[in-house]
C-alpha cells in the first residue's frame, strides 16, 4: 500500500524527513507522496513513521494504491537496488 497526504495537511514539514524512502516532497499546495517510492515504511521500520510524527492525522492509505506486504518488500527491496520488481 502506498499511504496518501489529505489535504488536512498543515504542511507543518515534519513527515518529509522522516521517510527513508524520500518519497514524501512538497506539491504545490501541500506536501505528497510518490506511491512508487513509498513502502510504508516497510523494510525500514515497523509502521509509517510519517504517520507517527503527523499532528494532524492526514496520512491515510491510498485507496487507489493498495499492495500487500510482499510487493511493499519486493519495492522496497527495488530502491535498496537489491533486484525485486514492484507492481
Amino acid at each position: 500500500m502506498s499511504l496518501i497526504i489529505t489535504d488536512e495537511c498543515i504542511n507543518c514539514d515534519v513527515c518529509e524527513p522522516e521517510c527513508p524512502n524520500e518519497a514524501i516532497y512538497l506539491g504545490p499546495e501541500i506536501y505528497e507522496i510518490d506511491p512508487s517510492k513509498c513502502t510504508e515504511c516497510v523494510g525500514h521500520f515497523d509502521e509509517p513513521q510519517c504517520v507517527q510524527v503527523c499532528p494532524v492525522a492526514c496520512i491515510p492509505v491510498h485507496p487507489d494504491f493498495i499492495e500487500d506486504k510482499e510487493t511493499l518488500w519486493r519495492k522496497f527491496r527495488r530502491l535498496q537496488g537489491q533486484g525485486g520488481e514492484a507492481q
